[in-house]
């Protein structure tokens, strides 16, 4: 497929087929914020609100509004959920709750500091629409609060017995490499490169172990290796999603070698996770090849493969490594044929290892507006920026 066709392909997905869907079936008129829980043809299956996905949808719009076009109806959804989220979304701590009720009841505690993530990155994107500054207060804060509890971000909530087997997991240093970028407008400079480089020397001094060539999700607080369940755990999504992060961290400060390395270890990750009998990219997998303990392991995830293809693109854009398209148009083929659902809007989200359809659903208590969107828009302004740059590179040669 040439790369004209590719852009159209992912812009058209974009534009034409998943915010439509969600655009139509997703926002609760009534109690304010979005139904995320809808089957394959858009109805909804359940009304109960999970904060992390309203989040990421107020996210999604106003990126949209911000970045593509300022439709007022892209406006409008966005309030919409942040409306609910600053009425209902925090507990007296200030921190934001995992679910809730449709008319906007807690439901689960704030255990899970990552609605507390998606919180900040919403309204800061939102901040950008609007200038209301009670939404650059939401996000600034929210984001001081998530480094204050990053050292024990489930406090309470944690299930593990202290002091037996302490671990500290990938997700957060991940996700802030990401969060300061989209807040960085807000925060004070010096916080921005702090973060920044505390992000890329835990991703590729801690998390990453040359030994296996790979990214573990779990370390020792010193940062050593621990040969258990969680000590052993690999997730090639996590991991290859990182990468694109650190690949737009390398952009921002025109560092070659950062961007060669996050495409060298993307390419080693993908190698490892990638199913040679089936097809796509297994969930979980075990760094010595042993028995993972989620039994969901060899399930195939949309949002693992989307983010795969937004790191192969990056890589190639920055690197020029052939590997990348090679990978990219191999991705690419297994994952717009077995996750775009063909006779309905939106993307499958579960398939078992044969790459069939596990679960109809087209957004959950896990799914929502957020990975294939965000991927499909990555994609589509990547391979621009590609057939831009190889555009310029025959204009000179």
């Amino acid at each position: 497929m040439e790369i004209d066709s590719y852009i159209d392909l992912y812009r058209g997905g974009l534009l034409n087929n998943v915010i439509p869907f969600w655009a139509q079936h997703s926002p609760d008129v009534r109690y304010g914020g979005y139904f995320t829980c809808l089957d394959s043809h858009g109805n909804v299956f359940d009304t109960d609100k999970f904060v992390w996905l309203q989040c990421r949808q107020v996210w999604c719009f106003s990126m949209l509004y911000n970045k593509v076009e300022q439709k007022q109806e892209w406006l409008d959804t966005a309030l919409l959920g942040a409306g609910f989220l600053e009425k209902y979304g925090r507990d007296q701590n200030g921190d934001w709750y995992f679910s809730l009720s449709r008319e906007g009841a807690p439901l689960t505690q704030s255990y899970n500091i990552f609605s507390d993530c998606f919180a900040s990155m919403a309204f800061g994107q939102l901040y950008k629409a609007t200038q209301n500054p009670e939404h650059a207060r939401i996000s600034v804060d929210t984001f001081h609060r998530i480094l204050s509890r990053k050292e024990n971000p489930k406090g309470i909530y944690d299930k593990n017995f202290p002091g037996t087997r302490p671990l500290k997991g990938f997700a957060l240093p991940m996700i802030l490499c990401n969060l300061v970028l989209e807040i960085e407008h807000l925060l004070l400079p010096e916080l921005v490169e702090s973060t920044i480089q505390n992000g890329i020397n835990a991703i590729l001094h801690e998390f990453y172990r040359p030994e296996f060539g790979l990214i573990l999700e779990n370390i020792t607080p010193d940062g050593h290796f621990s040969d258990s369940f969680e000590g052993r755990l690999i997730n090639p999504g996590h991991a290859i999603e990182a990468m694109w992060f650190l690949m737009d961290l390398a952009e921002r400060s025109n560092n070659k070698e950062l961007a060669q390395q996050a495409t060298n270890i993307t390419l080693d990750i993908l190698e490892f996770g990638w199913d040679k009998k089936y097809g796509g990219i297994y969930y979980f997998l075990d760094v010595k090849g042993l028995p993972p303990q989620q039994l969901e392991w060899d399930q195939k995830l949309w949002w693992v493969h989307i983010e795969t293809l937004i790191s192969l693109l990056k890589g190639y854009l920055h690197t020029g490594d052939e590997r990348c398209w090679a990978w990219f148009e191999k991705v690419h083929e297994y994952t717009w044929t077995h996750f775009a659902d063909q006779q309905n809007p939106e993307w499958f989200g579960y398939l078992n290892r044969q790459g069939e359809v596990l679960l109809p659903l087209k957004g959950g208590k896990w799914k929502g507006c957020f990975h294939v969107p965000r991927g499909l828009y990555q994609c589509w302004k990547t391979l621009e920026a590609i057939r831009e740059k190889k555009s310029s590179e025959i204009q000179f040669s």
